[in-house]
């Protein structure tokens, strides 16, 4: 897929080695005292020039379709508007970029108007044979540089450790799945892990699970979508560990069942709104005033790349984890600035016990339990307000901008895809997996189908 960037202004950089090497010769050249030279390169390079020799180093798709600098400049002036005269619009500016993850000072660079004059410096220093070698010669070293020192997954697990250490951590069906992987990989970061299932005797081999790795968690047997025994557990989880500091809900139900097979089964409906929506925003709700009180909390909410990509066949699910979602955007605006983030993780399809009676998915390559809960546990350090897979970004896109593109692509696996013999399909038909569904599964990997 083409890939659109700004050309942006201009960037003029020089490697480290050229500069001491300038200043060790400039330095002793004889009669320059108390002038002043300009260390530049003489090529003038695009922001987007820059970073296409970066993505051709990192062996990354480059950016085909560059928007002239034209365009970054006829944004200056409202810019500068913004910085001069509405004030407010900072403050929002400046939150958006970091929901982004973008750093402020990079708006700046963006465009550099500023020129130097470099040509009593190279003419010294050609002179001695020094030049400015090409970014593209060494651009290859700056990025194996970061990339075996600097790059962010290297220190996942001690970011990790250093996001849940001592903090009490309350996971949502944590009895097996998703949340059994979650559980696991947070205790062995240090968290103290509290966990909530329905099952006592899963519990209890997730715990073991957890001690076995030197860590500790406490479990607690509870049916979230009963109110009594909710309140039951939030008053136990107050008086015996004074809160939570990091809440994942992730205990959940799915319905993979066409619409048309539901007409007489308004209690799907009912029965995954009553977990995947109102369980979660009961849960959230009796822990919130802890954590404003303490000033400090973070709600992450599991959802599914189905409601990116508004997946047939799954209508009941996908509502209840917009449902879920619209409540997660609407909690974040109104607590942001009380220190409780919200945060939601459109996971792709992910082999657990709960998608095994559709036998179809044995044919593709769903993500395991433990995948799925490295996307928890960098939701948990980024807090960002979505974390989706790069396929769940794309779908979101065409939603946006191809709405009848999405529809077709959903009509199309609808046609493709059987219903499995629980939602009421012959015998056998999703037993096999056709060469079309091969296809259209590994062309979108981790859709719903």
């Amino acid at each position: 897929m083409p890939l659109i960037g700004f050309e942006g202004g201009h960037v003029n950089l020089v490697p480290v080695d050229f500069v001491a090497a300038a200043i060790v010769h400039l330095a002793h050249v004889p009669g320059q005292d108390g002038r002043c030279f300009h260390l530049t390169d003489p090529r003038d390079y695009r922001f987007g020039e820059v970073t296409n020799i970066f993505a051709r180093a990192a062996h990354a798709p480059t950016l085909t379709l560059r928007l002239e600098a034209g365009a970054i400049e006829a944004l200056d002036p409202l810019r500068r508007l913004a910085r001069e005269r509405l004030q407010p619009l900072r403050h929002h500016g400046a939150q958006l970029l970091r929901e982004l993850a973008i750093p402020a000072s990079l708006i700046d660079l963006l465009n550099y108007p500023t020129r130097f004059d470099g040509t009593q410096a190279q003419r010294l220093l050609g002179e001695a044979g020094i030049h400015v070698p090409p970014l593209e010669d060494y651009a290859w070293r700056l990025w194996d540089y970061w990339e075996r020192h600097l790059d962010p997954d290297l220190f996942k697990a001690r970011n990790l450790e250093q996001a849940v250490r001592g903090k009490r951590v309350l996971i949502t069906g944590g009895s097996s799945g998703i949340g059994r992987a979650t559980a696991l990989k947070l205790a062995a970061a240090g968290a103290r892990v509290l966990i909530v299932a329905r099952d006592p005797q899963k519990l209890q081999a997730v715990r073991a699970a957890i001690e076995a790795q030197g860590a500790a968690a406490s479990v607690y047997p509870c049916d979230i979508t009963d109110e009594q025994s909710c309140a039951q557990l939030m008053a136990r989880l107050q008086d015996e560990h004074g809160g939570v500091d990091i809440l994942i809900n992730n205990a959940g139900r799915s319905i993979r069942r066409a619409i048309e097979h539901t007409y007489d089964r308004f209690h799907d409906y009912e029965r995954v709104m009553r977990l995947n929506y109102f369980a979660a925003v009961r849960v959230t709700l009796g822990l919130l005033p802890g954590m404003v009180q303490r000033g400090a909390g973070q709600v992450i909410n599991i959802s599914s790349i189905g409601v990116l990509s508004n997946a047939a066949r799954f209508a009941a699910y996908n509502a209840s984890k917009a449902a879920l979602e619209a409540f997660t955007r609407c909690a974040a605006a109104e607590y942001s600035e009380r220190g409780v983030h919200f945060g939601v993780v459109n996971l792709p399809l992910v082999r657990t016990p709960m998608v095994e009676p559709t036998r179809i998915y044995r044919h593709f390559n769903l993500i395991s339990p433990e995948q799925a809960a490295a996307m928890v546990c960098d939701a948990v350090i980024e807090r960002r307000g979505r974390l989706a897979t790069r396929l769940g970004t794309l779908a979101q896109l065409i939603e946006v901008f191809a709405p009848r593109l999405g529809t077709a692509i959903m009509s199309e696996s609808f046609r493709i895809f059987p219903d499995s013999e629980a939602a009421g399909a012959a015998q056998g038909s999703d037993a096999v997996a056709t060469p079309d569904m091969l296809a259209l599964g590994s062309l979108m990997h981790g859709i719903h189908w």
